[in-house]
């Protein structure tokens, strides 16, 4: 039944919920920081972008940098459930497990490019950004290490460096080269060749050859 004109009229636009607003906060800085970096960026800019008071602002969030800690944790979980949804193919197609699994995170990344690069920049002075990275970092490490570790078991990859050190080396690796081609600070693997260019690397480093064997 159609609702009478008058009640139209008379209806208040909805408040936004707490969480609205702090949706709000964060898509306002990642807007932002794709025109300027994050020194340029004040709160009252966020405040403002999201359609709240400097006072409200700091009911969400205690400064602009704890907005970037926040919004870096959303892409992180985003990464890792991409990861997540990779089929378990790792015994029966090596070379397509280990593709999907980078391409998920280039791919997250790419998708968030100015929140990764902030957050790449504010690692040198903000503690609090380095401790999350180190560990996002320590737990991509572990996935890879017990990967490598089950790869040798069933005799598809040959012994070699400890499988830690290898997965360190590999994460580091593409944090690098993936920071590189975002930011175009060269030399850089052009874009469209970087998950190859990894995967490449990746599947000599731990197998010794691109084409491991699948399982029996």
């Amino acid at each position: 039944m159609p609702v009478p004109a008058r009640s139209v009229r008379g209806r208040r636009p909805a408040r936004p919920s707490g969480d609205d607003r702090e949706v709000a906060i964060l898509a306002t800085l990642e807007r932002l920081l794709a025109a300027r970096g994050m020194h340029e960026i004040s709160t009252d800019d966020l405040a403002r972008g999201a359609g709240i008071s400097r006072p409200t602002f700091y009911f969400y969030f205690p400064s602009k940098d704890a907005v970037l800690l926040a919004l870096l944790d959303r892409v992180v979980q985003e990464a890792d459930a991409a990861v997540d949804a990779v089929p378990d193919v790792l015994a029966s197609d090596p070379p397509r497990y280990w593709r999907d699994c980078i391409a998920a995170f280039h791919e997250t990344f790419r998708a968030h490019r100015p929140v990764a690069l902030a957050c790449a920049v504010a690692r040198v002075t903000n503690g609090e950004v380095r401790a999350l990275w180190a560990r996002v970092m320590e737990s991509w490490t572990l996935l890879v290490t017990e990967a490598i570790e089950g790869e040798r078991e069933r005799g598809a990859a040959p012994p070699g460096l400890p499988a830690r050190d290898l997965a360190v080396v590999l994460n580091s690796m593409n944090e690098r080269v993936l920071y590189a081609t975002f930011a175009q600070d060269g030399p850089t693997v052009a874009e469209e060749d970087v998950v190859d260019v990894l995967l490449t690397v990746w599947l000599n480093a731990i197998y010794q050859t691109t084409t491991p064997p699948p399982a029996p």
